[in-house]
């Protein structure tokens, strides 16, 4: 079969051959349709994150997948079942945070992720996996199939959001996404029914398809350029929930900033080694006397990617038509990774229903 992989060594990726993948006990075959690349495939090709499978002189990206059962092999699904994986993997047999279904609060050391980190991916005709890490979804959302992984990523920051606000009644009226990728973008989607005032900060010039989106969705554009995270509460103002999806190491201090009193910042994005001068009593006192929260959130679990399936289902059609901005065959796998101004969101076919 054939797949998309990072050699060791190199920095682009190659179309490999590869034997089908035998399952063994407990394991589906999967069929792959579609496989969406992200940020962290720039990066893994880049050198700057992942790792390769132990004795292996390659990986197979791709962490965001849809695909058919092909072979049930004895598990709960049926051929014809379409199935959307999960990404994290027991590196040495299970461990405490898989056996409660929490792989995603697992440390380094403790967890593989597929197409990632020690564990070939999805970018593949096929492959295998154990039922617990796969999750059905209705056959009409196949082709969109792919997203179940990121917008399972914004579910998780969402419920770590909530959750550090349990204590006392919580309702955010203002919510500021940092970043207009497909990350932010799909937040803001998702949120757009449930909170009164969206705002999203990014970087770029009119006219823009993903500013498009966000005038779309009914957020306020905010230019980081004319107006720095600090200055947004008394420019427009603060907010009880920031929603950090940029990777800039800068915005994960300056989100306190845009907090209202009982807000939080949700970061998400996993910033390069970067030094700058914080004041650091004034930050203290910021977060204790204004009862706010900062939550870190990486990855997700099986609970997760099945409220994405119920979040991707209520997505409105022109907004996912909007998002994705190009599908392509392997054979053309570098269109994927074009990285301009008309890319938002792309994704590998390997095969159709």
């Amino acid at each position: 079969m054939e797949a998309l992989a990072l050699r060791r060594g190199e920095e682009t990726a190659t179309v490999i051959e590869k034997p089908r993948p035998e399952p063994g006990q407990g394991e589906a075959v999967v069929r792959t349709l579609r496989v969406g690349i992200d940020g962290t495939d720039h990066e893994i090709l880049a050198g700057e994150h992942g790792g390769f499978p132990e004795g292996d002189d390659h990986l197979v990206i791709g962490h965001e997948a849809v695909g058919v059962v092909e072979d049930a092999n004895g598990t709960a699904f049926s051929a014809g079942d379409v199935v959307v994986p999960t990404v994290r993997r027991p590196p040495n047999g299970t461990n405490e945070y898989f056996e409660r279904g929490e792989p995603d609060v697992a440390p380094p050391g403790a967890y593989h992720e597929r197409g990632i980190e020690g564990a070939h991916g999805y970018a593949a005709e096929y492959f295998t996996s154990p039922e617990q890490f796969l999750v059905e979804i209705p056959a009409g959302l196949a082709p969109l199939g792919f997203l179940v992984e990121p917008i399972s990523i914004s579910e998780k920051a969402l419920e770590l959001a909530h959750s550090s606000r349990s204590t006392f009644d919580w309702q955010p009226e203002s919510v500021l996404v940092l970043g207009n990728g497909s990350l932010g973008l799909q937040t803001l989607a998702m949120l757009a029914d449930s909170v009164d005032r969206l705002y999203c900060l990014g970087r770029r010039d009119r006219p823009d398809p993903t500013l498009d989106i966000v005038d779309e969705i009914g957020a306020t554009y905010v230019d980081s350029r004319e107006t720095p995270v600090p200055e947004i509460p008394e420019r427009y103002e603060p907010m009880d929930l920031v929603f950090e999806a940029t990777g800039y190491a800068r915005h994960g201090i300056e989100s306190a900033h845009a907090l209202a009193h009982n807000g939080v910042a949700a970061l998400l994005g996993v910033p390069r080694s970067a030094t700058f001068e914080v004041d650091g009593g004034e930050f203290h006192e910021r977060m204790v006397l204004g009862n706010r929260a900062l939550v870190g959130s990486v990855n997700s679990n099986r609970r997760h990617f099945q409220r994405a399936v119920d979040s991707l289902s209520s997505l409105p059609a022109w907004f996912t038509e909007s998002l994705v901005t190009g599908v392509y065959d392997l054979g053309e796998f570098e269109r994927a990774f074009d990285d301009d101004d008309s890319t938002i969101k792309t994704a590998l076919e390997l095969s159709r229903r």
